[in-house]
């Protein structure tokens, strides 16, 4: 955080290829806006193609809520930094969210806490970190629900009920934005301000002259919280993964005839026995470990520079393509859908086709 003295002289040291200039600014802006509108039409697809889609064996709730946290991200977070772009480029006063604009060492030091008026970058930051805790905490239950699946197909339908999973998701979705809030919540060292780099509404720790506060590696529970699922998330992948291993190469040895029937493992029964997964269920859990490559790939470089913010480094350029990569990768759960499961597919050609079928045409 910088004074507002300070802010005028602030942007010349990083005025580089991804911050400055108007048409930097304008290629920015149209970027944002393609974004925004993929974002927001692929999730509206894939939430109507799950309404009806009734009979798809995929964890829908899960899927559902994870797409309701992308929309989020397009239809709140994405158009607020178009928004301010836009101002920048047509007005010459920066507006009060903008970086340096918020605080100054009085408000800071002698209350102690956020007595800044309020702003929309203190709705839009913890959205964008909701949203993002959001994510990750629902491909992990995900993870673990085909876990269930594989590795206990008899009695996946006991332990994964509807009313569990909805609690679950209602848990993640409160869990996710009281860790966003939590720099503001245990500390007064914070506020939130659009950073010039990122162009985006980012926590920026409240400078006590040019030393960063004593709290600031509060920051790090960001990345912590998030590695720690991922890495739960790949543990319980690979043991999925071993198990479907196991299973298809009994199923090999069975087609062959050098494996007799009776010689079942655990949940991973003979040629015709019950126990074992469905193809479904284990094409659902390849698909979900797509899904955990592609965030762990667009996280990966924002929690990099999270640390290296909070050890005092300023990384513009990085700072833009990490926030950025991460946003984009809400457009890419519907694109994953439409590559690895028909019934997606199906459902949404039945969506664009409805027109030119009979009503009450078949919906599975």
């Amino acid at each position: 955080g910088k004074t507002g003295l300070e802010s005028s002289h602030s942007l010349a040291p990083f005025c580089t290829l991804c911050c400055c200039g108007f048409l930097n600014r304008t290629l920015a802006v149209v970027f944002m806006v393609s974004l925004a509108f993929a974002i927001v039409v692929g999730n509206v697809v894939t939430v109507t193609v799950f309404v009806q889609t009734r009979q798809s064996r995929t964890p829908q709730g899960y899927l559902k809520s994870l797409a309701i946290a992308d929309m989020m991200v397009g239809v709140l977070v994405v158009p607020f930094s178009v928004y301010t772009e836009i101002s920048l480029m047509v007005t010459s006063t920066p507006p009060i969210w903008y970086q340096g604009s918020l605080t100054s060492p009085a408000t800071s030091s002698s209350l102690g806490g956020l007595v800044s008026p309020w702003q929309p970058c203190m709705l839009i930051g913890p959205v964008f970190a909701g949203c993002t805790f959001v994510s990750i905490s629902t491909i992990f239950l995900m993870t673990l629900e085909r876990s269930v699946a594989i590795l206990w197909p008899l009695h996946k339908d006991a332990l994964v009920t509807r009313r569990r999973t909805l609690l679950l998701i209602l848990l993640s979705w409160a869990a996710s934005f009281l860790l966003a809030l939590a720099p503001l919540i245990f500390s007064s060292n914070f506020t939130l301000e659009y950073n010039e780099c990122s162009r985006m509404c980012n926590y920026t720790p409240l400078m006590f002259g040019s030393q960063l506060p004593s709290d600031a590696n509060i920051l790090l529970l960001f990345p912590v919280f998030d590695f720690t699922l991922l890495g739960g998330t790949l543990a319980i992948n690979i043991i999925s993964f071993t198990s479907i291993r196991q299973y298809s190469r009994k199923r090999k040895l069975l087609s062959e005839g050098s494996l007799s029937d009776g010689g079942g493992g655990v949940g991973m029964g003979g040629g015709g026995c019950p126990h074992r997964p469905s193809f479904s269920d284990i094409k659902a859990a390849k698909t979900i470990g797509i899904l955990t490559f592609a965030f762990t790939a667009s996280f990966t470089p924002i929690a990099v520079f999270v640390l290296g913010n909070v050890v005092g480094y300023t990384w513009c350029n990085f700072s833009f393509f990490a926030f950025w990569i991460l946003t984009g990768n809400s457009c890419c759960n519907v694109i994953i859908y439409s590559v690895r499961d028909h019934r997606f597919r199906k459902g949404v050609t039945l969506l664009f086709q409805r027109d030119q079928l009979p009503p009450h045409g078949e919906k599975n």
